[in-house]
């Protein structure tokens, strides 16, 4: 009998943790068949297509946990599946129920409510997420506000404490006077 068997037991599936050791994990060749993409395009993002659905659509900037756990489900595709095996139908039903969250979506979880220009609710995503963010910084700077005065010189925005915590540059606390 080995020593990691009396110690661990004799646990099924390899290790303590019920995983698969390394060296018996499935290759990418055995994984891959003809139609398995290694990369898939949804939403102008990127996704690694060995990922399972929900975890891999939250690799699209402005999608979390909960966004994608609702438009996976609303596409009609397993959450366990891996993208690169889904059909280009079902890539583009999820890209769609993706893009038009913000319509089936109550507006308490839409990542921007009341937009500042036009008013509307709306659910943003990827690149289009950066920009707007960058213009309502500009923005607030411009205007002289508070939170744009705290961003122009990189200080703390939302409310922080700044005595001990969010110094830069070569500060270094309190140093005694030499004698």
């Amino acid at each position: 009998m080995d020593v990691s068997e009396t110690v661990l037991g004799n646990f099924p599936g390899g290790n303590i943790y019920g995983g698969v050791v390394m060296s018996e994990k499935i290759s990418r060749k055995q994984v891959e068949d003809e139609d398995f993409n290694f990369i898939v395009r949804v939403a102008d993002s990127d996704i690694d297509g060995l990922k399972s659905a929900v975890i891999g659509v939250q690799q699209i900037k402005g999608v979390g946990k909960r966004v994608a756990q609702i438009a996976v489900r609303r596409a009609g595709i397993n959450p366990m599946t891996k993208i690169g095996s889904l059909t280009d139908d079902d890539i583009k039903k999820l890209e769609e129920s993706i893009t038009t969250y913000s319509e089936y979506a109550p507006e308490w979880i839409i990542n921007r409510q009341l937009d500042y220009e036009t008013g509307a609710d709306m659910h943003l995503i990827g690149s289009n997420l950066e920009v707007i963010q960058k213009d309502d910084v500009n923005r607030m700077k411009m205007i002289r506000c508070y939170r744009g005065i705290r961003h122009e010189t990189h200080h703390k925005v939302r409310g922080q404490r700044t005595r001990s915590n969010g110094r830069h540059g070569l500060t270094m606390g309190v140093s005694k006077k030499k004698e």
